[in-house]
């Protein structure tokens, strides 16, 4: 049964002519700057992301508490991560390198552990298979390789393009799963020449490898799942722009105190220094 509110008509175009309080002025002023951030990061970020770009990088003042009222009143709504599956084929008799790591994924400076893993993306071509290298520091990507097999050779280019790029000394730790193209003997030799050091998640473990897990499952979450790419070349030219124009560069990670992996980088590196 439907309430009839006891509103005359005078009363009503009374409220309607009151002018506005200043709170809901200043809400609607800070809908604006939500909404403005919201879309430059593609529908990516939350409140809690939406108030550290509002608080701490452009000086307005308000609560993580009132920004994310605003935006559950305006329906603003990130998009939702999916849950992540494994993918990894670790069915081979190659040996394995022992777990170093051992979810140990605080590191005090750059370029001493470095993560791996593989991932797919369907195109109307058919599947496009990557690598990536992350840096455990900053949990930037140094290393991205691209192709329409997954060959060995994948993860062995976006290895070498993160050694060309980052020039890191021996000892490195490169963290991985146990899939054949980690263990196969050509990667193997890659790392024993540069005197680096391997390390394997447990058998069917990817908390093991989280931050890498993480990355791959961001990347999907937040640009290929929201596309259809009609060639490998399309996707590839896409997930280039993201990862190094946005991901590295712009987006901010909660772990680092909402900096992009290379800005926290930049600013350690500085603060660090003598």
């Amino acid at each position: 049964m439907c309430r009839v509110l006891e509103v005359s008509r005078s009363g009503y175009y009374a409220y309607k002519k009151r002018p506005k309080s200043q709170h809901r002025i200043d809400n609607e002023k800070l809908l604006i700057e939500i909404r403005r951030i919201f879309l430059d990061n593609n529908s990516n970020y939350g409140s809690p992301r939406i108030w550290n770009q509002l608080s701490n990088v452009e000086n307005i003042r308000c609560s993580e508490n009132r920004v994310a009222k605003v935006m559950r009143e305006a329906r603003i709504v990130a998009i939702q991560k999916r849950k992540f599956r494994l993918t990894t084929n670790s069915k081979h008799n190659y040996p394995v390198w022992p777990n170093i790591l051992c979810r140990n994924f605080t590191v005090n400076r750059p370029n001493a552990v470095w993560v791996s893993d593989i991932t797919y993306i369907w195109t109307f071509e058919g599947w496009l298979y990557l690598a990536a290298v992350l840096d455990l520091f900053s949990r930037g990507v140094v290393g991205l390789a691209m192709d329409k097999t997954i060959a060995d050779t994948l993860v062995m280019q976006a290895m070498q393009q993160a050694i060309l790029r980052r020039n890191p000394d021996k000892g490195l730790i490169l963290h991985s799963d146990r899939g054949s193209q980690y263990a196969g003997n050509d990667f193997k030799a890659l790392l024993t020449q540069n005197e680096f050091v391997g390390s394997m998640s447990k058998k069917g473990d990817c908390w093991d490898n989280a931050v890498a897990e993480s990355f791959i499952h961001t990347l999907k979450v937040e640009l290929i799942h929201r596309m259809k790419f009609r060639t490998r070349d399309e996707a590839k030219i896409k997930i280039f722009e993201y990862i190094e124009m946005y991901y590295n560069r712009k987006r901010a990670h909660s772990t680092l105190d909402y900096l992009s992996p290379f800005e926290y980088e930049k600013q350690k590196i500085i603060i660090g220094k003598p």
